[in-house]
């Protein structure tokens, strides 16, 4: 398991292209039969990629759970949010069974013992993207298809930002100890998200990236408002975003993205905007 220690945004202005990408990049999450899974000290956030092709892949497959955790799996203290990007899979959770289609997405409660991973179709494997935060107590485990999430219209063609945010693991949809997951949807045309740019000091955020065309690319913008930095991301990359540091992008294309953050509180409107004419 990679992991990555916080930085701070005064040592942040030093960064060379490459540092940054070490730093907040992932890349790599879906590998054959593999688990992959990024650790990050900003909240204490895990991120993780599955691609389960032959085999029945267990959460913690390569994961050190003690060494890395101090548990006796990995759920003991933590809850998990998890989409499916890609052909059909099931997934296990304890003695519960859940089928997933493309877009949907499943929270898994705190206190769950046993998660594994498997398509039904090697030739289409399934993609499960996760996140997990710690959590200090049990919820419910609940699959929230794609037609069932909270669908909030915003942007225009006008500016670019014509999009649908997707809400899941969401206050107004599920309870949960500290995580919220969504995907927003960009309408052909529109290339730019989370305008105007803002921060939230009490919570972090990760973008992971998807449907970007071949041969696209995202420039994902961050740093604090005043002395923005970007990365140039690929499909199916992610990006750790902390607290002092904005979050949005604009790509080559339309593209989909899935956002989690945790933090102190789940307020959505608990944030700093910085006026567009404003950044630098």
């Amino acid at each position: 398991m990679d992991i990555r220690y916080s930085v701070n945004q005064r040592d942040f202005k030093r960064y060379t292209t490459q540092e940054m990408r070490d730093e907040f990049l992932i890349t790599g999450l879906y590998q054959p039969d593999q688990v992959v899974a990024v650790y990050s000290h900003v909240d204490r956030m895990v991120t993780l990629g599955c691609m389960p092709v032959q085999e029945e892949v267990s959460i913690d497959k390569g994961i050190d759970v003690w060494g890395n955790f101090g548990t006796d799996y990995l759920l003991e203290r933590r809850e998990l949010g998890m989409f499916n990007i890609g052909g059909p899979g099931v997934v296990r959770a304890d003695d519960q069974t859940f089928e997933m289609n493309y877009k949907d997405c499943l929270y898994i409660t705190q206190g769950t013992k046993v998660v594994t991973f498997k398509s039904l179709d090697p030739a289409k494997p399934a993609k499960f993207y996760m996140v997990s935060a710690p959590a200090h107590c049990a919820y419910t485990t609940t699959l929230i298809p794609i037609e069932k999430a909270n669908k909030r219209p915003v942007g225009a063609m006008e500016t670019s930002n014509k999009r649908v945010i997707n809400q899941f693991i969401h206050p107004d949809v599920l309870k949960t100890c500290q995580l919220s997951m969504g995907m927003t949807v960009l309408e052909p045309g529109s290339v730019w998200n989370t305008m105007p740019a803002h921060t939230h000091e009490r919570r972090m955020e990760i973008y992971m990236y998807f449907e970007v065309p071949k041969d696209n690319v995202v420039f994902h913008m961050m740093g604090e408002g005043k002395e923005t930095r970007h990365i140039v991301m690929q499909n199916e990359e992610a990006v750790i975003s902390p607290s002092w540091s904005i979050h949005a992008g604009a790509g080559t294309s339309n593209y989909t993205f899935i956002w989690a953050m945790g933090g102190e509180n789940q307020a959505f409107d608990d944030m700093d905007n910085i006026p567009t004419t404003e950044l630098r």
